[in-house]
């Protein structure tokens, strides 16, 4: 019986032992996640309302809610995101619909790491407005409102539908950051 394990060892577990020891051992390197999304192609949008803007091919437009004319939802379904699109018709109401528009911004302080607020500014086409770039786990990364201080007001927000983790949306929300910013450049007023 002796002999039956050394045998064994010899021919079995000395060879696995023996071979088994070369070369260094190294940890596994860290990968990290690389999304990728395509160049964006925009095209313009006219709608039956009294403004129109450039979208993102990806996205779907779909109207926001019966009641509420002229509002609309751009869908991104691959990264699970919404951009919602509200107008406001001004009518000696253009400080509310301010105040209410950086309210809805600052509502993500609480769970923002920081709020950068950029004034935008199109003469041309008589449109001003803020846009807001909120970094951390807030539920909404970016946001915006433009008004030609008259008769039109719009505030636009993305939203993930996803539980929001600054690291890990934070390519889509770079992408859709850029494109609400493309929407907020082209609208024009009718």
């Amino acid at each position: 019986m002796r002999n039956k394990i050394v045998r064994f060892f010899l021919v079995v577990c000395a060879p696995v032992v023996f071979f088994s020891c070369g070369g260094e051992v190294l940890p596994k390197p860290k990968g990290m996640l690389r999304l990728s999304y395509p160049e964006s192609k925009y095209r313009e949008v006219l709608l039956p309302c009294s403004y129109s803007f450039e979208k993102n091919d990806l996205s779907e437009l779909y109207p926001a809610r019966r009641n509420q004319q002229c509002w609309y939802n751009l869908e991104y379904k691959k990264m699970r995101a919404t951009m919602y699109i509200s107008y406001y018709q001004v009518n000696n109401n253009l400080d509310s619909l301010l105040r209410d528009a950086q309210n809805l911004t600052q509502e993500h302080v609480v769970k923002a790491d920081g709020i950068i607020q950029t004034p935008f500014e199109n003469k041309k086409n008589n449109v001003y407005g803020v846009f807001y770039e909120v970094s951390g786990n807030a539920a909404s990364p970016s946001q915006f409102y433009v008004t030609d201080s008259i008769n039109h007001f719009i505030v636009g927000s993305m939203y993930f539908k996803v539980k929001p983790n600054y690291d890990s949306i934070l390519p889509a929300a770079n992408y859709l950051r850029n494109d609400m910013m493309h929407l907020m450049e082209t609208i024009n007023w009718r």
